[in-house]
């Protein structure tokens, strides 16, 4: 991904979404149609989300609809997790929904860039607990720009990332990559996490309550812009977003190459006034190897074809453009590379 300044504009209006509920899941090696053996069956195909209060879970099931609307024989059902790092642990296992319980068959997952590359390369979140074939792991492309926001309320006296020392902070669920950044960024300003200060693990839904209600003093979110959260506090609280920048801007995006700087324009929400520098990751579609290539194939080429019938408002920003940005190492799927090959996108 380039480095330099990208800048988002954009409107604080709150876009519905609306989620896939289907009854059934199979492998798609188990049944006929585009993943299967060529006849009329449905495939059915699973797509890992991330929170009901982030931004991954309404713009998932928008996705999925589009996907299941467009391919013939294809259906895709999406289900609210903990995001990035339980996510991808589920394409080797089971995993938790958040409202159904156990599901033991995913297919596809929506993850920050930053914490797959984690996964391959066994560090961070899997460092201890490395998966057990991190090589099989291919990406499908981009979604949007994942954007570290920072909230606190404008009264609240804080005016950056260092003053957070003894607050009480949102850090986002365990295992997200919400919670993974926000790590190295309280690091990046010489603030342990684990001692330096208050640290929260909920949804963001739930930290932007408890921020607007005064419970915590800052919470950390991986979102689009607009984020709806912030929007929400923001509608009776005057909120400031915390810059990202300079010399630990600097460390942070040296050693990890997933990161390059985002500005959010000023008048983004009420308070927040003037422009504000921070970081920007990828949301990025990942599943493994054994996807069939002709399935991979439809999946890449109608999101993208597509992406305007998604009504979300992050649903523009799913552009052919970007989708290769910030992969690092990992590769792309066969059937996704192929159709990239054919945009000229590659070689």
């Amino acid at each position: 991904m380039s480095k330099g300044r990208m800048t988002m504009r954009a409107s604080v209006a709150i876009a519905a979404a609306g989620v896939v509920a289907l009854s059934a899941c199979a492998a798609p090696e188990d049944v006929e149609g585009p993943g299967g053996d060529g006849g009329d069956e449905t495939t059915f195909l699973r797509l890992a989300t991330g929170s009901t209060g982030g931004t991954y879970y309404p713009l998932g099931g928008e996705i999925a609809q589009v996907w299941s609307n467009n391919i013939e024989g294809v259906q895709v059902d999406t289900f609210a997790t903990g995001a990035s790092v339980q996510n991808l642990r589920a394409l080797e296992g089971e995993t938790e929904d958040e409202d159904a319980g156990a599901i033991d068959q995913v297919e596809l997952i929506m993850s920050v860039n930053g914490v797959a590359m984690q996964a391959k390369e066994s560090a961070g979140p899997f460092e201890d607990e490395p998966l057990d074939d991190p090589e099989s792991i291919v990406a499908l492309g981009n979604i949007y720009p994942e954007v570290m926001q920072v909230v606190v309320l404008a009264d609240s006296g804080i005016e950056s990332i260092a003053d957070l020392e003894g607050a009480n902070v949102e850090l986002g669920p365990p295992g997200s990559g919400t919670e993974v950044a926000a790590r190295q960024i309280l690091e990046a300003y010489g603030i342990d996490p684990d001692s330096d200060i208050n640290a929260f693990d909920s949804t963001f839904g739930d930290a932007a309550t408890a921020l607007g209600d005064g419970q915590v003093d800052a919470a950390f979110g991986i979102l689009s812009v607009p984020a709806a959260g912030i929007v929400e506090v923001s509608a009776n609280n005057d909120v400031n977003i915390l810059p990202i920048e300079g010399d630990e801007a600097d460390e942070l995006m040296a050693a990890d190459e997933s990161y390059s700087p985002l500005t959010i324009d000023g008048g983004t929400y009420n308070g927040q006034d003037e422009d504000v520098v921070t970081l920007t990751q990828w949301a990025t579609l990942y599943t493994t190897d054994s996807l069939d290539e002709e399935l991979a194939y439809e999946l890449t080429r109608v999101m993208y074809e597509n992406a305007g019938d998604i009504g979300h408002e992050v649903g523009s920003q799913i552009q052919l453009e970007t989708a290769l940005d910030g992969l690092g190492d990992i590769e792309l799927h066969p059937g996704a590379e192929r159709f990239y090959q054919e945009q000229g996108l590659l070689d």
